[in-house]
């Protein structure tokens, strides 16, 4: 092969790399197997070791990471990158809009961007001729670091920008954030590793890019999402400024699928609130919502003030983290025995709510945490999500401090507490013996997506456990024998008891992977009961089955396969499941099914949006019973997409990537093709 030749082929193969790259972490709409992906690499990187001297900026083998740093080394911006003033409720907002009339001389709706504000660190990319040459944090606004190597290694940063028409010099502002997943996982490793964990995403991101040594960064799950320009030299680009994103956007950039053009404020009062109760189900972080005059000639018009910018604001969501005292730790034991240790707090507001409990999950959290009775601690919540002591300010810590200890008795039943090697939690010893574990077993069998009993909450079966007229699962079965005892209870009338006695009695008629779901046996949740039905079909055939044939089921480990085998060994707990059926408890029997042979095998579907005829969990169960994966987000990989009334950025994607998208009728219609009622 001629030098030439070599050439050629080292060209085609960037280029066709920074494509899939792109089609990768910008589209999430890979075209190539990772396998041949990485054969592609490799035959560039062998190139590359033949000749070095190819070797520019904008290769992706530079993603992988330079050499390390012994320190960063500082950066002007030419264009200072300004903070954002907040507003915190409805009336900051119509503040906002007011000053934005009077300023503006008209009472004529404005046009605003909406884009959520992504909780991570914002950075400046600075591309020459389309080649980028420099990547600053944001410092103080007109001082940042220059993270350049390490930015070099996001995936999601193009290194040579694609199309055309873009200036030739051109600073794209956006922020480097972790997704939840990657943040997890993260943190997941460094538990195994017996390393600190980070305390939230933003954390992870900002400790990711301030790294020295590229290679760690090149590790870490970072995204980079553009949200604006700074410095423009040449070219022009278009008036509004969702116009500019979208050609940022063609250029090579991630843009939020969430962003929106609204007219008027009462229409960014209606984004803020949609976006939240969206946020939780978000792949990522976001504290608030940022609102930007749309058109870039206004923007000019209404100029800045010392440190920001007068045709943007940041409406922000209510805080997750607060500082409160921790008061006191007590335990909790659950279902399976587990001690959960719980903080009392002094009572503080924090995302939306007043906060006095917070978990502190296990003994390895609070020796991780080094928290101690009396701290000042730190305090996450997330929308539904439980509190949760994130961290503890060790310069607050009283003289009286004193350790957390755990208990060597159940707190409720007194029985040995014991710890399985290599796990995490201790439990209570006591099982069926243990009044904690028996309620908590009865709030799972009765719960909705178990066997549904209605009417049955949890401080009503902690009333039948505490009068003694149930002492297991089963009993709930022989409650119309006790009829009077119930009558007796608090709050309980002749219409009430009726009413929950024809509920049980309803509940008898159920799905055999609702009954596994609803014995709550340690690793079975809702998605393997369904496997372990759909697999044996009949009770008996799961209750005989070895540890081999259950890892031999898609879905189900070796931990999951020893926990179903050592429940069905234990002789009290296939007293209860045979008591269950013995009062009336049935479901339909069939011959096991093969996964691949059912209708929907290896397909993604998404719901989005609200459903009428049917609930979102109804049409859930009745896609998964196809054999059917129910995903929260679209990607390349899903099949179709259920789209009812409200909704948004999922709808918005698919019919971007050309998914299929059905409409309620439209999935009954098929329901009702396939023979499904």
């Amino acid at each position: 092969m001629t030098v030439e030749t070599l050439l050629a082929e080292y060209q085609a193969l960037k280029s066709q790399l920074n494509y899939h790259s792109y089609r990768y972490y910008v589209l999430d709409d890979p075209q190539l197997p990772d396998a041949e992906y990485d054969r592609l690499m490799q035959r560039l990187q062998d190139i590359e070791l033949q000749q070095p001297a190819w070797v520019t900026a904008d290769s992706p083998s530079q993603r992988v990471g330079a050499e390390p740093l012994s320190a960063f080394s500082q950066v002007t911006h030419a264009v200072p990158m300004l903070s954002l003033d907040n507003a915190f409720d409805e009336q900051d907002m119509l503040d906002f809009n007011k000053r934005l009339q009077d300023r503006l001389k008209s009472k004529d709706d404005i046009e605003f961007a909406c884009e959520p504000k992504l909780d991570g660190i914002a950075v400046s990319l600075l591309y020459r001729d389309g080649l980028l040459v420099q990547a600053a944090t944001r410092g103080d606004g007109a001082i940042g670091e220059d993270i350049t190597a390490n930015v070099r290694t996001i995936g999601s940063v193009p290194l040579r920008l694609q199309g055309e028409g873009f200036p030739p010099l051109l600073e794209v502002r956006g922020e480097i954030y972790m997704p939840r997943a990657g943040f997890d996982l993260l943190n997941d490793k460094a538990r195994e590793r017996g390393e600190k964990t980070f305390v939230n995403p933003r954390n992870a991101a900002a400790g990711s890019l301030r790294q020295l040594d590229p290679k760690i960064t090149a590790s870490r799950p970072l995204q980079f999402c553009c949200y604006n320009v700074g410095l423009v030299e040449g070219g022009e680009l278009p008036e509004r400024h969702t116009d500019v994103l979208q050609a940022l956007s063609g250029w090579g950039f991630l843009i939020n699928a969430e962003m929106r053009a609204v007219h008027g404020v009462q229409a960014c009062l209606a984004y803020f609130a949609e976006l939240g109760e969206k946020r939780q189900g978000l792949s990522y972080d976001i504290d608030g919502i940022v609102f930007k005059v749309n058109h870039r000639t206004l923007q000019q018009q209404l100029g800045f003030v010392a440190r920001a910018p007068r045709w943007a604001i940041a409406h922000k969501f209510p805080a997750q983290e607060e500082m409160t005292q921790l008061l006191d730790v007590e335990f909790q034991v659950g279902r399976t025995g587990a001690i959960t240790p719980v903080a009392r707090l002094e009572p503080v507001f924090v995302g939306g709510v007043t906060v006095s409990n917070a978990t502190l999950h296990n003994r390895d959290e609070i020796e991780r945490l080094g928290v101690m009775v009396g701290d000042t601690v730190i305090v996450r919540r997330a929308g539904d999500v439980i509190p949760q002591v994130a961290s503890v300010i060790v310069s607050k810590r009283p003289v009286d401090a004193r350790p957390v200890v755990f208990p060597s008795l159940c707190p409720v039943c007194e029985s040995p507490v014991v710890q399985v090697e290599g796990e995490a939690a201790v439990r209570c010893s006591g099982g069926s013996v243990c009044p904690a574990q028996v309620k908590e077993g009865i709030k799972h069998y009765v719960s909705r997506k178990a066997l549904d009993v209605d009417g049955l909450g949890d401080k009503l079966v902690e009333q039948l456990v505490d009068e003694g007229l149930v002492a297991s699962i089963a009993d709930l079965y022989h409650l119309h024998e006790r009829r009077e005892q119930l009558l007796a209870l608090e709050r309980m009338g002749e219409k009430s008891a009726d009413n929950l006695l024809a509920a049980i009695e309803t509940s008898k008629s159920t799905s055999l992977a609702k009954f596994l779901f609803g014995l709550g046996m340690r690793e079975v949740g809702e998605t393997t009961a369904r496997s372990l039905a759909a697999h044996f079909g009949k009770l008996d055939a799961l209750i005989k089955a070895s540890h081999e044939d259950l890892i031999a089921i898609d879905d189900i480990g070796p931990v999951s396969a020893a926990s179903i085998v050592a429940f069905f060994a234990d002789a009290k707990q296939l007293e209860q499941v045979r008591a269950l059926q013995a009062a009336g408890v049935t479901w339909p029997e069939h011959e096991p099914v093969a996964k691949d042979a059912l209708l929907l095998a290896g397909q993604t579907w998404v719901l989005t949006g609200s459903l009428e005829t049917l609930s979102r969990d109804e049409a859930k169960e009745k896609l998964l019973a196809l054999g059917a994966k129910v995903a929260g987000s679209v990607s390349a990989k899903t099949q179709m997409v259920v789209a009812g009334p409200g909704a948004g950025s999922k709808l918005a994607k698919a019919q971007a990537l050309g998914i299929e998208v059905l409409d309620e009728a439209g999935l009954l219609e098929k329901f009702k093709h396939w023979g499904v009622s």
